[in-house]
Order: structure tokens, then sequence, then C-alpha cells
């Protein structure tokens, strides 16, 4: 796969003006007629997901397709990253936090036409726990000793310890609940609760979700919603400018920005996610098993030079896995410095003067593919010549993520899922790292449910992931929007990977 040297990625102003002129027509048209249909949407995905199933894949596009459209769980996370209500209508803790018994929604369906209660939880979250569960969050449900059905519509939870953030997991895409009756199938034609129904899936260009008619709660305006899978950052600018769709949540080409902020046809929104941007590290492949390697390669990268160079500004740097928006963010940016004689010096000190090869596997987003160019043009200046690696969405999940063996020295990936540090406590995902320190750490967070005493902890746990450069933390990604101006109800921010349509509509 050819990949382009920064300077040749530009969309040339002058051409894109020409493609902004030659199109206003049409676009005027397409805006008018869809502006008046008031019942469809078609958004853009630079990522196809690998399948439909939020419990059986950690890709962020699943959930961006099918969270709250298709798929719900006992509780949601709203725009603000708010715990909702949603299958269970309420709730109370007892037992010192340990108990949680829900009361769920009566006269709920599935899209298939089975009802909906308390066994379907039951299963669900004994399924995503179980010995045999392929779910990429399984961690969300350690605390589960037991889940029993009380009555049809009324379900208790058992944790081992007090959970402070059980009912924000219980929100996570991976969480939601299933039929017993579809959920094998749910890779490929998923059947859920929510407000859209699955409807057509044609590989490599779109998914089709129609509006689900027996919904249990309120109507919405939608009858219909496609995202349209467009992978070419220079595709989408075009896409977007013909009115072959109305919008793109989560915009793939930053350079391209300034000119939809100055075009009135469109809405551009510039919010936060939950997305920290990473040179992810095999902790225990040689020499990366070497604390003073990756603190050599901490102080070669130049976080600066990666925002502005692969993302055009967009992004806000990081020196930890914790998002800057949230109250208890530790800032280490400046723990590691750009500072070149002192990563040669530590290199040296490990052993390697003269620097070492290794590879570095980038997926598709433009992040990965440019920042990895920048990445691997900062490591050589320290002596560390790296091959760079194309790979496609699927391997890197086959390859890096997923695999006994992790087949990989370093990869640039953007970890999406809300207050996710706690992956650093399981040393068998895919960076391998394996601290005692840091895992009684997180020992102790999930026991305590007072806010200052979580922040408290929080705050350990980033300091202590810093100190041994487990990764490079390069930048917390940046959620740019953009989307036909009569469009309303897409969210600005991304506390959860979700593109919720439920409150999407067209202006009058």
């Amino acid at each position: 796969m050819r990949y382009l040297k920064p300077a040749t990625r530009h969309i040339a102003k002058g051409a894109l003006a020409l493609l902004l002129s030659s199109t206003a027509l049409q676009f005027a048209v397409t805006n008018s007629a869809i502006g008046a249909m008031k019942n469809s949407v078609t958004l853009g995905m630079s990522l196809e997901p690998p399948h439909l199933d939020p419990t059986a894949g950690a890709a962020a596009a699943i959930d961006e397709v099918v969270y709250a459209n298709v798929f719900e769980g006992l509780t949601r996370i709203d725009r603000n990253g708010v715990v909702k209500p949603a299958l269970a209508e309420s709730w109370s803790v007892s037992d010192g936090g340990k108990a949680y018994t829900f009361k769920l929604r009566t006269g709920v369906k599935f899209h298939d036409g089975t009802v909906f209660d308390a066994d379907d939880v039951k299963f669900s979250l004994d399924r995503a726990r179980g010995e045999k569960s392929t779910n990429a969050q399984k961690r969300l449900f350690k605390a589960i000793t037991s889940v029993d059905v009380v009555d049809a519509a009324t379900v208790k939870i058992t944790l081992s310890s007090p959970a402070g953030n059980f009912l924000f997991n219980m929100g996570w895409g991976d969480a939601i609940i299933v039929g017993s009756e579809s959920a094998e199938n749910n890779k490929t034609t998923p059947v859920g609760t929510g407000p859209f129904k699955f409807s057509k899936w044609t590989k490599g260009l779109s998914i089709v979700l129609a509006k689900n008619d027996g919904y249990w709660g309120e109507q919405k305006v939608l009858d219909k919603a496609e995202f349209r899978i467009i992978p070419d950052a220079a595709a989408a600018v075009a896409a977007l400018l013909a009115g072959d769709v109305d919008g793109f949540a989560n915009f793939p080409s930053p350079e391209a920005i300034p000119q939809f902020q100055a075009d009135p046809r469109f809405t551009v929104m510039v919010g936060s996610t939950e997305g920290e941007t990473i040179l992810s590290t095999n902790n225990k492949k040689k020499p990366f098993d070497d604390v003073r390697v990756r603190r050599a390669i901490a102080h070669a990268i130049d976080r600066k030079a990666i925002i502005d160079g692969a993302m055009f500004g967009l992004g806000t740097p990081i020196g930890t896995h914790f998002a800057p928006h949230h109250p208890a963010y530790v800032d280490n940016v400046n723990k590691y410095p750009h500072d070149i004689a002192k990563s040669k010096a530590l290199l040296a000190e490990a052993g390697f003067p003269d620097g070492f090869k290794a590879t570095i596997k980038l997926p598709p987003p433009t992040y990965a593919r440019r920042g990895g160019e920048i990445v691997a043009a900062s490591l050589r200046e320290v002596g560390i010549d790296l091959e760079i690696i194309p790979v496609e969405w699927g391997q890197w999940l086959e390859q890096v993520f997923k695999g006994e063996v992790k087949d990989y020295d370093l990869t640039i990936v953007s970890h999406t899922e809300p207050q996710d540090i706690a992956i650093y406590a399981n040393p068998g995902y895919y960076f391998q790292y394996d601290s005692k320190a840091f895992q009684d750490v997180m020992e102790k967070l999930n026991a305590t449910v007072d806010t200052e005493g979580r922040y408290a902890l929080m705050r350990q746990a980033q300091n202590i992931i810093s100190e041994d450069a487990v990764n490079g933390y390069l930048f917390q990604l940046a959620k740019a929007g953009v989307w036909n101006a009569k469009l309303e109800g897409l969210w600005e921010n991304s506390p959860v990977q979700a593109n919720d349509l439920t409150e999407v509509h067209w202006k009058e």
C-alpha cells in the first residue's frame, strides 16, 4: 500500500476551491431535497467495522454504528458522559456497594419479536464474564460474582467488592444486552432493542439501519440511517461537497477543516474524545523490555511535530494514558521533553550506542499512517531505524491485538474507550506490561467509591505508567465533525465510542 509524504497529502487550496465551486449547485439541490425529506441521514465513516457485535470485538467502528442505535444496555452514556437509565429504568445499591438491584423496563421487545426480560440480562452478563467470553473488555465484569433473576422485571447483580464505576461500565457498548436466541448471529445480523433495526450491510460500501416502529421509548424522527464507508480522506472531502453524504461525525481530513469552516453550508464541530493516541510498545519484546529504551523513545518523540504534521494542529499533547479534560488528569507532558541528546545517552546506557532496527505496524487511520512517518523520522535521529509496515484494520487486530503472540514492535493506535487506564493491569493485554505496583493501585481503585479517593488513585496510576514509559504518549484525539448545516443532533464530543442517532433531525 502506498502512503504519501506529508508534503504531498495537502489538498491544494486552488483545487479545493474549484471543487467547492463546481459542486455548489449540485450540493444545493441535494441539500434541499434531503432537507425536504427530513427522515433519513447518510453519514460517512473512515473504517468499516470487522463485524457488528460490540460484545465480541475491540474496534471502535462497531460501536460507532450500533451503540444506542441498535443495541442498548442496562444504562447508557449520554453526550455529556453522564450515566442515564436505559433498559433498566431504575436501580438501588445495597450491601455496602456490593449489590445492585435493577428494575427493568417492561413491554420491551428485541427486533426479532422476542420479549426482553431479566433472563436476557442474566444471559448477557454471564456470557460476557464466562470462560469462553470473547468480550474485548471482559475486565468490566470481573467484579461480578452472581447475576440473579428476582422476577421477570428485576435482576440483582452481586459484586465481590464495591466498584465505583460499575454503573458507568454497564453503559459501555461491551455491556449491551442481547437475546439468547440471536446472540450468535449478531456479528452479521445484529438484533437488539434499540430505536433502529439492522437493515443491510453491503461490504466495503455501507451499512443501513431502519427505524424500529416497535421501539419501547420515544419514537425518533429518522426512518433510515446509512453509514457510508469512505476510507480515503480526499474522497471524504469530495463526498461531502457533492452531497453524497450528509456529514462525518469524525472527519478524516483535518487539513480541509478550514475550508469547511468558511462555508456556511456546513457545520464544523471540534470537540474532545476519550482517544489517547499512543505509540504502543511491545513491553516483553527485546529491546523494548528495557525501560531505558522506552524512555529514550519517549525523549525522541516530538509531539508537536506529530500533532501539526499528522493532525494539522488538532490534538492535545499527553504524557500519560488519561484524558486531559478529566479532573483527575496528571499533566506529565514535560516528564520526557523532546531531547535528542538525552535519548541517545539512554540508548547508549542500555547497550545501543548505535541504535537498532525495529518495525512499526500502522493501521489505516490517518493519525496512525501520518503520525507513524513522523515518529519514524524522529527515531531515526537517535539511531532507531524503523521499517514502516502499513496493515489493514483486520490484520492489525489479528497480528497485534488479539493473537497469543503479539507480532509487533511498535504501532500507533487511539484508545477511545472511556477511562480505560485499567488495561495496564492486564499483563496479557497487547502491550504486555506487567507491574505489581500498578495492579495493586487498580485493585484499590476498584474498591473505592468516594470521588476524591478514586481521583487520587487515578493520579497515582498515571504516574506509574509515565515513570515506566510503558508507551509513547502522543496526543488526545480531537473529534472533528463536519456535516450539513441543516442537520442537528450529532454529538460534539465523544465520551464513548458512538454515533448516537437518537436526537438527529433536520431543521425545518
